[in-house]
């Protein structure tokens, strides 16, 4: 039998982070007819934001794929609290990963793979969803990195 969600977090050595609070009036996962979407998620630690600025010019681009990475726990984090664990997570569907760009950078798509890689590194195949990596000139508290998901849940 194929190991779960639960099991590949517990082999790879991942902790979840505390679900993430909404800053706004907004929900953190909305579950409607066997899909969950996840609003966007930027890192802060300690009410701030996680190295806040433009990919390239304030944030190295390696940063901003960890940071992204990050976020993608914090979205898996939201989505177990809500449906109660991760493994009702059947599929992921679609990440858009939005990304603080400074002029010129043309690389969103390599901090997008800090998103992805951890998807397919716990959900193998179901983790490769369809992607978008979009450069925006800036982001709610000047975070570098925001990315929100839409998943299939079982």
């Amino acid at each position: 039998m194929a190991p779960t969600p639960t099991d590949r977090l517990r082999e790879l050595g991942i902790a979840l982070p505390p679900p993430p609070e909404p800053a706004g009036t907004y929900a953190p996962v909305v579950a409607h007819g066997g899909f969950a979407w996840v609003s966007g998620q930027i890192v802060r630690e300690g009410g701030r934001v996680v190295h806040p600025g433009s990919v390239d010019r304030d944030v190295a681009p390696d940063v901003a794929r960890e940071i992204a990475r990050r976020a993608t726990l914090q979205a898996i984090s939201a989505l177990a609290a809500h449906l109660g664990s991760v493994d009702r997570v059947a599929r992921w569907l679609r990440v858009t990963v939005y990304v603080a760009s400074s002029p010129g950078f043309d690389r969103q798509h390599e901090v997008a793979n800090g998103a992805t890689q951890l998807l397919v590194d716990i959900w193998g195949d179901a983790g490769r969803p369809a992607r978008a990596a979009v450069g925006v000139s800036e982001l709610p508290l000047r975070a570098p990195v925001e990315v929100d998901y839409l998943v299939a849940t079982a």
